[in-house]
């Protein structure tokens, strides 16, 4: 049986993916529409052999939204290779968009027990711990920009690595009015933010990916991470060194960029 476009895309990416290489941009037929690029994200992700230890949320500014005519975010599954602790080293390359800031939430497996939609009536039954996330995104292909989810979502929501700061329990804070802070002393780069810039709080996000993988019938059995969005934007990476980010209450979370 001949093998379809997709399948070979497919392939090409989930070989990058694996192998830290970079390939000719996707075919447009893939990325133009964020339902079709949805569908090679899921293609993709079949075919790693890693354990998926969360979800993230991307596309959670709603400026952004509206000037990519988008009515939401979308989600793509994280794998353990690309989670990191604090502190650890991160190589970038010239098809990396940036760094973000974000707030992580451990769920508990008990929540695939669960048929009730999400609200933010139950939702804290949910969590079990919080804390900052430092997110690279880039792309396994040769180009830069974004002109639609469809090009962030298509390639593994474009994901490079996430390193996460202290875990503290989760309590009831106004997740929502948070001051954020991501900084390079070295280059002397520091860029401000604020937690409700994600698709109104942290929390609401949260409440969107849950329901997404819940209607999408996807079972860990088993704890697992959702990253939220960034508090800052796509900050660009002016200079190697290490990265700090700082949210208030949840703690700080650092990447060494080389």
């Amino acid at each position: 049986m001949a093998t379809t476009l997709i399948e070979k895309t497919a392939n090409k990416l989930v070989d990058a993916f694996i192998n830290n290489k970079i390939i000719a941009p996707l075919p447009s037929k893939f990325t133009r529409k964020l339902k079709d690029a949805e569908i090679l994200r899921r293609l993709c992700e079949s075919k790693v052999n890693d354990e998926i230890i969360g979800f993230k949320a991307a596309g959670t500014a709603i400026p952004v939204m509206k000037k990519l005519k988008e009515k939401e975010p979308f989600y793509a599954s994280i794998f353990k290779r690309n989670f990191l602790k604090s502190g650890k080293k991160v190589k970038i390359n010239k098809s990396t968009l940036g760094i973000e800031l974000e707030v992580c939430y451990l769920i508990k497996k008990n929540f695939f027990n669960s048929k009730e939609k999400v609200s933010f009536g139950n939702i804290s039954k949910y969590i079990s711990h919080i804390a900052p996330v430092i997110e690279v995104v880039g792309y396994r292909q040769r180009k830069q920009g974004i002109s639609s989810f469809g090009d962030l979502c298509s390639d593994f929501g474009a994901n490079v690595k996430f390193l996460i700061g202290k875990k503290i329990k989760y309590k009831k804070i106004d997740i929502g009015n948070l001051k954020t802070n991501i900084f390079n002393k070295k280059i002397g780069q520091s860029v401000n933010g604020h937690t409700n810039t994600v698709f109104i709080n942290p929390l609401n996000s949260l409440k969107f990916v849950l329901n997404k993988i819940r209607k999408d019938k996807i079972n860990l059995d088993k704890d697992f991470y959702v990253f939220t969005g960034s508090t800052v934007g796509v900050v660009p990476i002016q200079g190697k060194g290490i990265y700090t980010g700082k949210i208030d209450k949840l703690g700080s979370v650092k990447a060494a960029i080389i």
